[in-house]
């Protein structure tokens, strides 16, 4: 099988209360939106991905998928996110293998977990894409 391109499908209980939380809480950029103007699905842009909100769910929530976004400064987004109301299930912590985590969960109870790699990681040695000075 060659993949070209994929993308996470959400199919959240409240389709633009999920969007709204992406969009204006974590601030995702839009990639395109599709399908009727009453109940569009959202792509959102995930770095080297793409992210789905579209549809409706009618399973049990946060039960099967969860996500992980590398971002810059996993601080500032406690901060942030914290401040905008959003569930912090775990604060940032440095874990063993040297990255910092924290968790947070989607309205729907999709845990995302935010990871920082610090300067000092030797994963950045692989993150040669990154602008310069991360």
């Amino acid at each position: 099988m060659e993949v070209l391109a994929s993308r996470i499908l959400l199919r959240p209980s409240d389709l633009r209360r999920t969007q709204s939380f992406y969009r204006d809480t974590l601030g995702l950029a839009i990639y395109r939106e599709f399908g009727p103007p009453d109940s569009p699905g959202v792509v959102f842009f995930l770095g080297q991905g793409l992210l789905e909100v579209s549809g409706r769910s009618g399973g049990e929530p946060g039960s099967v998928v969860e996500l992980a976004f590398q971002v810059r400064d996993v601080g500032a987004e406690h901060e942030r996110l914290l401040a905008a109301g959003v569930p912090v299930i775990r604060p940032p912590r440095l874990e063993p293998w040297g990255l910092v985590e924290m968790w947070i969960s989607d309205p729907d109870g999709v845990r995302i977990v935010l990871i920082e790699v610090p300067a000092d990681h030797p994963l950045r040695r692989d993150q040669r894409h990154l602008p310069a000075g991360d």
